[in-house]
């Protein structure tokens, strides 16, 4: 998942290019950012994990040994030093792109690496982002579900209470989105510093008066736990997988905050807590098996229960709000490499490009989320459908990430395969274990997924055919101005820009106006915007000109696919290149295409009717470009497709 910290713009790691910290922005700031960000998801995973777990482990039994309780601490404690520590936080976080780290960033890496056979790759890249709005969509129902239930232990009365106060801080959680995540933002370090801070002076009484607890740290009890328990002991690997649930995290935040901070927050403060709280609930369950109701909360004493439940919300609140934030990040990416059509985005921030809101996005968020709060009820039924998303998203981030240390970092396929093979193979044996529980509750981010993936691929499919069909009808560029110079027609003052995909090709509005209003202005721009295969792009390649003849000219505008085009505002820039840019005698003419389905396509007629429902649902060209409404004509064609 991915969020924006309020850094200031001189300061954020991303701007250099790489992902480290700059001098201006202290080093212990970016660390303090990243604790409240990055780490809300996993650090929040105490609330349920061990007590999922163990529980998994009893099988039919009513409490669990005290071997089956070190067998699963072993296996939790070790999967956050393998799957995190060592595949995420050593490996993944040196594959950046550009600075830049997450799904959508390390997909454009590994196509870019492979040239022409990157259909495979960009296959990849749709099936984990698509598996993401899974994760974005539990993450907030199952956090806040689990911190609301402690109030049960205060007394019983309150149990009905659990789901309506958990509705409510949801809506309001959602509510608040468009104002913009900064002001929140500055809370969440210090927030969850006390949090982990908390998770570790808690459980420290626990360990000592159990010291046998420690012994979970071999990692021969994890291997003797799978080798004697069986199935129970597979079906127990789904459970302990909610461990390392936010792992993904880890790289998505690597632009925002930098590889350094993120290592040396883990490495120094978030592992060494959660470690040491899952040791405390696991010497309380050794004490008393009957704390399984939720060992979390019990490890305290009953005057600390409600301030506790204050807390926990608070940090599964901030662990909801990385991921929402993250789920529009996702989508602009999506919307720039071409997956998703254009929704209205709004910047929250005008000094920070990276804090966005997208309104459609959030209102599918909220009545996802309170629909799952409604239909499951617990954080025990939630748990269930947790984790699917999430390890599909790591065994596709293992297959992306051996291409990238194949192609980019010039490893042999042999060594790659040796480096990440063992990683693949714990993640499928996770995505295994989990995919044991579809019908429990995993058929949720399934569903989810599919449909997410459904859409990605209609729209990415459907936008190419029409690509296609356009440029068969179209005439060639360089022969129409060749014709105009020669006979021009009527001529008007001023600046006529053309907006247009393909830059070889006259625009469908140009060719219109020729043949309706039968004039042409002074100066005629075709221009095309570019997504880049990197995050973000210097403004010294930001603009491309080339002179066609004395009244023709075409002009790419360049955006990294983690940037918001504004057209007017890039256009500036091609003054330095010699245009004379007034944007108030400049028109913008752009072709609104009503679709219409053809008799024979190149997809199922369901297929093009969704594509063509999509399209009409498309943001319009005018806001996404940021281009003043009152400089924009509209010529409208119609297509099939």
């Amino acid at each position: 998942m991915s969020v924006q910290f309020a850094i200031p713009a001189a300061e954020t790691p991303a701007a250099n290019g790489h992902g480290e910290a700059h001098s201006t922005a202290t080093f212990k700031a970016l660390m303090l950012g990243s604790i409240g960000v990055v780490y809300g998801d996993i650090g929040t995973s105490p609330l349920y994990a061990l007590r999922e777990a163990v529980v998994a482990a009893s099988g039919a039994s009513t409490a669990a040994t005290p071997q089956a309780v070190l067998g699963v601490l072993s296996l939790i404690l070790w999967a956050l030093i393998v799957v995190v520590t060592l595949k995420y936080v050593v490996i993944l976080l040196r594959a950046d792109n550009n600075g830049e780290g997450g799904t959508l960033a390390l997909m454009a890496l590994a196509q870019r690496a492979v040239g022409k056979g990157g259909a495979a790759v960009v296959l990849l890249g749709i099936v984990s982002g698509a598996l993401f709005y899974g994760d974005a969509v539990i993450t907030p129902a199952l956090s806040v579900l689990s911190a609301i239930e402690g109030i049960k232990l205060v007394t019983v009365t309150f149990e009905h209470c659990v789901v309506p106060l958990t509705v409510i801080i949801l809506v309001a959680l959602f509510a608040v989105q468009s104002r913009g995540t900064a002001r929140v933002a500055s809370f969440f370090g210090p927030v969850m510093c006390v949090w982990f801070a908390v998770l570790a002076i808690a459980a420290v009484p626990q360990i000592v008066r159990h010291p046998e607890v420690l012994l979970a740290l071999n990692p021969l009890y994890a291997v003797s736990f799978m080798l004697h328990h069986g199935l129970i002991g597979f079906v127990t690997l789904g459970a302990v997988f909610l461990a390392v649930t936010g792992a993904e995290a880890l790289y998505a935040d690597l632009g925002h905050f930098g590889k350094r901070p993120i290592q040396t927050a883990w490495l120094f403060i978030v592992l060494p807590s959660l470690a040491i709280n899952y040791l405390g609930q696991g010497a309380l369950l050794i004490a008393n098996p009957k704390a399984i109701e939720n060992p979390f909360f019990l490890m305290f004493p009953d005057w600390a229960l409600i301030p506790m439940v204050a807390l926990a919300t608070a940090a599964t609140v901030i662990a909801s709000q990385a991921v929402i934030t993250g789920a529009y990040s996702l989508t602009r990416q999506a919307i720039q490499l071409g997956l998703l059509p254009r929704f209205e985005i709004r910047h929250t921030s005008e000094a920070h490009s990276g804090q966005i809101f997208i309104p459609r996005i959030n209102l599918l968020l909220l009545l996802a989320v309170i629909l799952l709060v409604v239909l499951f009820r617990s954080s025990s039924g939630l748990a269930s459908a947790y984790g699917i998303s999430v390890t599909g998203t790591m065994v596709v981030t293992g297959m992306m990430g051996f291409v990238v240390v194949w192609r980019v970092w010039k490893w042999s396929p042999i060594a790659a395969a040796a480096l990440i093979a063992p990683f693949l193979f714990l993640d499928i044996t996770f995505l295994a274990a989990n995919l044991l529980k579809v019908f429990e509750g995993g058929w949720v981010p399934l569903a989810l997924g599919g449909i997410v993936m459904i859409l990605m691929y209609t729209w990415r499919r459907g936008s190419r055919l029409l690509f296609e069909k356009s440029r068969k009808l179209e005439f060639p560029l360089a022969e129409l101005v060749a014709m105009l110079e020669k006979r021009p027609p009527q001529r008007v003052p001023g600046t006529a820009v053309f907006l247009t995909s393909d830059p070889e090709c006259a625009p469908t509005a140009l060719m219109h106006s020729l043949k309706h209003y039968k004039v042409l202005h002074e100066k005629n721009v075709i221009l095309t915007i570019e997504t880049a295969p990197t995050p973000r792009i210097d403004d010294a390649e930001r603009v491309r000109m080339e002179q066609l003849s004395e009244t023709f000219s075409r002009v790419t505008l360049k955006f990294g696919f983690m940037e918001s085009p504004n057209v007017p505002k890039t256009l500036a820039i091609a003054r330095k290149l010699g245009w004379q840019f007034d944007i108030m005698s400049t028109s913008f003419f752009l072709s609104r295409r009503a679709l219409k389905p053809a008799a024979h396509s190149g997809m199922p007629r369901w297929q093009d009717l969704l594509f063509i429902r999509l399209s009409r649902s498309a943001n319009d060209a005018t806001d996404y470009f940021q281009i003043p409404t009152g400089r924009v004509v509209e010529v409208g064609t119609q297509v099939t497709v």
